[in-house]
């Protein structure tokens, strides 16, 4: 960088002086083409369930999932992102109900292909809503989840999404060359366009509180916790390695999360990989945010835009948000 630069032949604060030499000189914008929506589903007709530590947030059953759908695509949001809540009966151990072909994720696919075919659907793979441990894999007798039946188990659940027509299996997990299998069991059976977006830096975070409270699995957790298999808070270096395996085995994009406490991560993988880099700003950042407008304590429109756009400035290419439909009408009012 050019460092010979002096006052009063330079002065920086010249171009701030208006609005539109502000917006000209801005490095970043944030569209509503950033965004990704995640939404948490039931069973049911007509069911909406509220959710405590999310406010604004619900549980949707697949009729008002439809047309919550439909809402989204008029505003311009390219994507969703789904997660299932499953009722306690039908968790098991070696949690079978999740490559049901009739299951709720596999009926909310189909249902969303058939009426909205243009927005985007990524789906969750993981064990962990449908375990009665709470745990994102298969345990053994002491508790420790085991990596390569756990992997067997999540390429059954992603071939299932991808036969309903899911756009992109999202794996969460953090299971060991489950990138790979996942990708040469889609090929094998001729799902060759499905994409894949690996949670290849997915951190053992204290940040996912109210998701486990929404997709009904912190019970289950029973206070016990990820550490074995999500990444230790304290690493970075750690986290190049896990996109570099998850790229080898054929990853068409990845993700960071937790979201704004992990943005040094977002820069070092997009500066390291130039591949498609996503982040989620989680259930607790959410939260948080949402505590604090509650309170009077920060305004919500300008702080929400200004989180989302370190996201943008970090070298994030998309962003799972919960704030991505409000953004997004905040944005078409701008217009």
């Amino acid at each position: 960088m050019n460092t010979n630069r002096y006052f009063p032949a330079t002065r920086l604060r010249r171009m701030r002086a208006n609005a539109f030499s502000r917006d000209m000189m801005a490095e970043n914008q944030l569209t509503v083409k950033d965004l990704i929506y995640p939404i948490f589903i039931i069973e049911g007709e007509n069911q909406r369930e509220t959710i405590a530590s999310m406010p604004d947030i619900e549980r949707l059953s697949l009729d008002l999932l439809l047309a919550e759908a439909k809402q989204l695509v008029e505003l311009g949001i390219p994507a969703i992102a789904l997660f299932p809540v499953t009722p306690a009966e039908i968790k098991s151990l070696d949690a079978e109900y999740a490559w049901h072909p009739d299951g709720l994720m596999q009926r909310a696919v189909k249902l969303l292909k058939q009426h909205c075919p243009e927005l985007g659907l990524i789906t969750d793979v993981a064990l962990d809503p449908y375990t009665t441990h709470g745990q994102d894999g298969i345990i053994d007798e002491n508790g420790y989840v085991l990596n390569d039946i756990t992997t067997d188990a999540l390429v059954k659940q992603a071939l299932s999404h991808a036969a309903a027509g899911a756009d992109i299996i999202a794996p969460s997990d953090m299971m060991d060359g489950r990138i790979g299998a996942i990708r040469e069991a889609l090929e094998e059976a001729g799902h060759v366009n499905t994409r894949i977006m690996a949670y290849s830096a997915k951190y053992a975070s204290h940040y996912y509180g109210p998701f486990r409270d929404a997709v009904g699995s912190a019970a289950n957790l029973k206070g016990a916790d990820k550490k074995t298999y999500q990444m230790d808070p304290a690493n970075s270096n750690e986290a190049l390695h896990e996109v570099a395996q998850d790229l080898e085995e054929g990853a068409d994009m990845v993700m960071v999360k937790p979201g704004m406490p992990y943005l040094d991560v977002v820069r070092r993988v997009k500066e390291e990989f130039a591949v498609p880099t996503f982040a989620y700003q989680v259930s607790g950042e959410y939260a948080m945010h949402k505590a604090a407008f509650a309170n009077g304590w920060l305004a919500e429109q300008p702080v929400v835009m200004e989180s989302l756009l370190a996201f943008k400035r970090a070298g994030a290419d998309g962003i799972l948000t919960y704030f991505a439909k409000q953004v997004a009408i905040w944005l078409q009012q701008a217009k």
